[in-house]
């Protein structure tokens, strides 16, 4: 058979599979009867048959992209959850999400090494030359520092888990929001800043490693670094992480600018740019839980030892969950099928005029 008697016989079957589709969308999961159904059914197996021959015979990337997503919204459409519950939001963090990290992991690894890197490399070098820590931190900053957890910090000797004083106790609440704020503004920029081509992103992810690296060296070499150690572990599984999880998102979309293949760049920032998206809302998701720690356990009155327990176990827990929640073959066969090499779904409505399907 060739493309050309392949389309002609196909074509019928595709248009009515989006009008099942529209149909489908349009009511309650609960309301379709026996006879929509079954032809639902029927019509998501000819699509995917179809877009298996299309792949098979390489035909046109523009064809393929268009019955991947066909095939895609059929899946989910078919299997989506009912709307206004609770269920799709923990099926997107136990689920969607660290499969999409797994499913990027080049563009996360990449911003988590923009960011690590130097954030131990600044370390060092302030450790072996704590002068150099002021042509990074401003000295206002540096004396914030020093307050905060130099002798007559707050958090008073870790050892001893004593010195959290009541006025500090009573600001709870606010540093939370406080913390909310600033974590998820500087993930979100990293984000945003995607779409200088990049160059936003990996300047925020490299100052903020250098900087963070620097005060964690500037502690270290002053004497006070455990008070800021225990203060950081348990809280830092969850905001470095995101930090560097963010870079990755803006990556995506920097690659989509850059790599745009057969799409315009437009309609590869519109087809990539949702997957970006929903990293970074995880990532802000992993921030907020940051900031509950940073807030309420991070300078609790509680023996270092503890926290460093605590601490290392959420570093196991952060790892493990990128590594291993979402898997299974019903959560990873909807999404493969959604995607093509360029990643995501979102060209079938460019491609519902039959003279631009007929011309492949």
């Amino acid at each position: 058979m060739t493309k050309r008697q392949f389309l002609k016989r196909r074509r019928a079957d595709w248009r009515r599979f989006e009008q099942v589709i529209a149909a489908a969308n349009s009511v309650k999961p609960k309301r379709l009867n026996g006879k929509q159904v079954t032809e639902f059914s029927r019509l998501l197996r000819v699509v995917s048959h179809d877009l298996a021959v299309v792949r098979g015979h390489g035909w046109d990337l523009r064809l393929e992209s268009y019955l991947n997503d066909l095939a895609s919204r059929g899946y989910n459409s078919f299997y989506r959850a009912p709307p206004g519950t609770t269920n799709q939001i923990v099926r997107y963090f136990t689920s969607r999400f660290p499969r999409l990290m797994r499913q990027n992991f080049g563009y996360v690894l990449a911003g988590c090494a923009l960011f690590f890197l130097p954030f131990f490399l600044s370390w060092g070098l302030v450790v072996a030359r704590p002068e150099l820590i002021h042509r990074v931190v401003p000295g206002e900053a540096l004396e914030q520092i020093d307050q905060s957890f130099g002798e007559k910090s707050p958090l008073g000797e870790p050892e001893s888990g004593i010195g959290w004083t009541p006025g500090y106790a009573e600001e709870r609440t606010g540093m939370f929001g406080f913390y909310i704020a600033h974590n998820i503004g500087i993930a979100f920029k990293t984000f945003a800043l995607g779409i200088t081509f990049g160059v936003g992103t990996v300047v925020t992810l490299l100052y903020n490693g250098i900087a963070i690296g620097a005060i964690f060296g500037y502690a270290h070499s002053e004497g006070y670094g455990p008070r800021l150690f225990s203060f950081a572990v348990s809280h830092g599984s969850f905001e470095l992480v995101a930090i560097g999880i963010s870079g990755g998102a803006g990556l995506i979309l920097a690659n989509a600018l850059v790599h745009p293949g057969s799409r315009t760049r437009w309609e590869s920032l519109v087809v990539r740019g949702l997957d970006a998206v929903q990293v970074a809302v995880g990532a802000g998701a992993m921030l907020a839980v940051a900031a509950l720690l940073e807030a309420y356990w991070s300078p609790a009155p509680i023996p270092a030892v503890f926290k460093y327990i605590v601490g290392g176990m959420l570093w196991l827990l952060v790892f493990a969950y990128i590594a291993f929640a979402g898997r299974g073959p019903d959560a990873e066969a909807v999404t493969e099928i959604g995607r093509t090499e360029n990643g995501g779904a979102g060209e079938l409505r460019r491609w519902n005029d039959d003279r631009r399907i007929g011309a492949t």
